[in-house]
C-alpha cells in the first residue's frame, strides 16, 4: 500500500513529507486510514535521538485513531468502517508469561514499538516500523483497539499514550475512592493523570513549582494545588499521599517529593526515561516508601481505559493542528507551550500519489 507521512531524516533535520509503502495485509492484519494522530513528547525525543536508539527515516506517532479500510482473511474483531485505535506497540511474542497475562508491554522478548523499531516477529523479512504521522497504518488485529461509541475521535488520540501511561499505574496501585494521589507536572501526561485519578474517585493534589497553574489544576479535577517551591506548604503536606505520579519528562530532583508519601507510599516515574538526580534513601528507609517506574499498559488494560473514558467523559484537552505545522508544534512542545496535547488532523495530509 503506497502512503505518505512526515518523517525526520536525521536527528537534526525537520520533519518533511515522506513517501513509503505499508506492508501487504497478512491474514491477521487490519489496515486503517489515520484520522487523528496525537503529538507526544516522546515523538520529539525520538526525532532528536535523545535516547540514542532512533532509526531513520523516522515517522513518529503512537497515539493513533483511524477508520478500518481493509482486513485480513482471519480478522474477527474489526470490520471495514469501524473506528479503531493503535497505541505505542504493534506486536509482541504473544507466547511468554507476560504476554499470556495481557502484559504485552512487558514482553520478555520486547514488544515491537509502533515506530522506530523493527517488525521482528513477522515470518517475513524484517522491516522498519513507521508511526501515525501518516495517511495509513497496518497493524496486527491483536494490537488494534476498538474506539467506543461516544468517544470524540478528534480528542481520543492522546489516550493511546498519555491516557494509558497514567491510567496503568493508577490501576496497578489500586487507586479508588479514599486514595490520596499526587501528580507532579501538568503537561500532556500530568493533566491526564489528574483527570483519571479524579474520575476514579481519588483525592488529587496537583504539584507544581508555581501557583499560577492553580486555576487550571482545579478545572482539571484536582482538589488542590501544592506549590513545591514553598517549603512551608511542602512540610504541611508531608505523609499525605499514597501514590505520586511523576510525569516530568526530563532529568529532575525527586528528593523533595519523597516525604510527601505516607508509609508504604509509592512515587511512580512515568515521564523521564534516563537519569535522575541521585535520590536520598533516608525517606525511603524511614517511611518504607518506594520509587517505581511504569510504562504503558497492556492491550486489555488499554481497551479498559478507552471504555472507562467513554463512560466517564474523560478526554484530554487538545489543540488541533495541520500536518504541515508539526515542526512549529515541536518547537512549542520544547517550551511547554501547549495546553495540553497537540493532535494532528490527518485530513490535512495530502493523499499519496497513485
Amino acid at each position: 500500500m503506497k502512503t505518505i507521512g512526515y518523517a525526520a531524516g536525521s536527528a537534526t533535520s525537520p520533519l518533511a513529507p515522506f513517501d513509503f509503502e505499508r506492508r501487504a495485509l497478512r491474514p491477521n492484519d487490519v489496515a486503517m486510514e489515520v484520522l487523528y494522530s496525537g503529538v507526544c513528547h516522546s515523538d520529539l525525543h525520538q526525532a532528536r535521538n535523545d535516547w540514542g536508539w532512533s532509526q531513520y527515516p523516522l515517522v513518529p506517532g503512537h497515539e493513533i485513531v483511524g477508520r478500518v479500510i481493509a482486513v485480513g482473511s482471519d480478522v474477527k474483531k474489526h470490520a471495514v468502517g469501524d473506528a479503531v485505535a493503535v497505541g505505542c506497540m504493534v506486536d509482541s511474542c504473544q507466547d511468554c508469561d507476560q504476554c499470556r497475562k495481557g502484559l504485552e508491554q512487558l514482553c520478555r522478548k520486547g514488544n515491537v514499538q509502533t515506530y522506530s523499531d523493527t517488525d521482528r516477529f513477522s515470518c517475513e523479512p524484517t522491516s522498519p516500523t513507521y508511526g501515525g504521522y501518516s495517511k495509513h497504518l497496518v497493524a496486527r488485529e491483536e494490537f488494534v483497539l476498538r474506539v467506543p461509541e461516544g468517544l470524540d475521535l478528534s480528542k481520543a488520540a492522546p489516550l493511546l499514550c498519555a491516557g494509558i501511561t497514567t491510567y496503568s499505574p493508577l490501576r496497578t496501585w489500586g487507586v479508588g475512592p479514599g486514595s490520596r494521589v499526587g501528580v507532579i507536572g501538568l503537561g500532556g501526561l500530568g493533566h491526564m493523570a489528574v483527570k483519571l485519578a479524579a474520575a476514579l474517585g481519588a483525592d488529587v493534589t496537583a504539584i507544581s513549582r508555581t501557583k499560577d497553574k492553580e486555576a487550571d489544576a482545579l478545572a482539571l479535577g484536582a482538589d488542590r494545588l501544592l506549590v513545591s517551591s514553598d517549603p512551608e506548604a511542602m512540610a504541611q503536606a508531608a505523609s499525605g499521599m499514597d501514590l505520586i505520579i511523576d510525569t516530568v519528562p526530563v532529568k529532575h530532583d525527586i528528593n523533595p517529593y519523597l516525604p510527601l508519601l505516607d508509609i508504604d507510599g509509592t512515587l511512580v516515574i512515568v515521564g523521564q526515561i534516563g537519569p535522575l538526580t541521585e535520590p536520598s534513601t533516608v525517606p525511603l528507609l524511614l517511611g518504607r516508601r518506594r520509587i517505581a517506574g511504569s510504562p504503558i499498559g497492556g492491550i486489555a488494560q488499554t481497551q479498559e481505559m478507552l471504555d472507562f473514558c467513554a463512560k466517564t467523559g474523560v478526554l484530554p484537552d487538545v489543540e488541533m493542528i495541520r500536518m504541515d505545522q508539526i515542526n512549529a508544534a515541536f518547537a512549542r512542545l520544547e517550551k511547554a507551550d501547549v495546553r495540553y496535547r497537540f493532535v494532528i488532523d490527518m485530513a490535512s495530509l495530502a493523499a499519496p500519489a497513485a
